[in-house]
């Protein structure tokens, strides 16, 4: 295909190949995120050849390849995605370890317009155009775009009530939204979500990770930073541990302080509005419940 469009997370971004750039063919995992809407929030436009970011434009971030095993992360190479600035142009330079070919690619965009260009190094009549690790880093500065929030968490919906469960690694997300998964609960995701600000409250969607996921969405009721432990407690933050708390699960990228000061607004004004509570939990059923009766306490 020539184009189509994805709707991911409220963002409708436009994919279209230029005159001489590659069919697109989309991985398995944005298939059940096509819409077809006319209004897009993002355009980007691809190309089908060799691009040398400019020589004046500065490195202000580098991310080498780390891949995470049992815990442990491991570093298998030293050039990953890194970023790039001249004037109001951004440039993000990003390797996708995943093709037959180790393909690259440069995007360039600004956060002041949704016209974007990206260019594949490649000579195949066919590319899938947002391989990992682009797909999160173009979500990443949509959300830098728009004042939301890119935070690794797990998240649900029980009973119209949308908790969010987010920690370091191996603080438990996964487990938890298993429990909630085999109790008959709504799952939203168990690894990335983005949230954003809609009206008076707070919304939380899913990002396309697996091959099977589909668009979720939900009010975000509660924030449970979590630890595992061998009781369940939870303990109410105020709003300064709750900001801090939250921002350090987020993911961001620290190079520019404007974005710095947006994010820990946007986190400020979702801390004043939405409960923050740490839960240390027991790995079993019992974490579901303690929840659910604290919540029938408050109410």
């Amino acid at each position: 295909m020539r184009k189509y469009n994805l709707y991911i997370a409220g963002y409708n971004i436009r994919i279209e190949s230029d005159d001489n750039g590659p069919d697109l063919t989309p991985s398995e995992r944005f298939l059940n995120f096509f819409c077809f809407e006319n209004n897009p929030d993002v355009i980007i436009r691809v190309h089908a050849e060799k691009y040398d970011i400019p020589d004046n434009a500065e490195k202000v971030f580098e991310a080498p390849y780390i891949e995470e095993l049992n815990g442990i992360r491991i570093k298998k190479g030293s050039r990953f995605w890194s970023i790039h600035k001249m004037y109001n142009d951004l440039y993000i330079s990003a390797i996708f370890p995943y093709s037959q070919e180790r393909r690259e690619a440069i995007l360039r965009f600004s956060l002041k317009n949704k016209e974007w260009d990206l260019w594949l190094d490649t000579t195949d009549n066919e590319a899938d155009p947002i391989e990992y690790p682009l797909d999160g880093l173009i979500l990443y500065y949509l959300t830098v775009l728009h004042g939301d929030i890119m935070i690794h968490a797990s998240g649900v919906c029980y009973k119209g009530q949308g908790y969010l469960f987010s920690g370091i690694s191996g603080s438990g997300k996964s487990t938890m939204v298993k429990l909630w998964d085999m109790s008959g609960v709504k799952v939203i995701h168990d690894d990335r979500l983005i949230i954003r600000k809609e009206g008076k409250g707070y919304m939380m969607y899913n990002t396309p990770v697996y091959n099977n996921d589909e668009p979720h969405e939900s009010w975000l009721d509660r924030i449970f930073i979590i630890e595992h432990g061998k009781e369940n407690e939870l303990r109410t933050l105020k709003e300064a541990e709750s900001v801090s708390s939250i921002m350090t699960n987020c993911i961001q990228h620290n190079w520019n302080t404007d974005i710095i000061e947006k994010l820990l607004d946007s986190v400020s004004d979702l801390s004043s509005a939405v409960p923050v509570a740490r839960f240390c939990f027991r790995p079993d059923k019992s974490a579901i419940e303690h929840i659910i009766e604290n919540e029938k306490e408050g109410s």
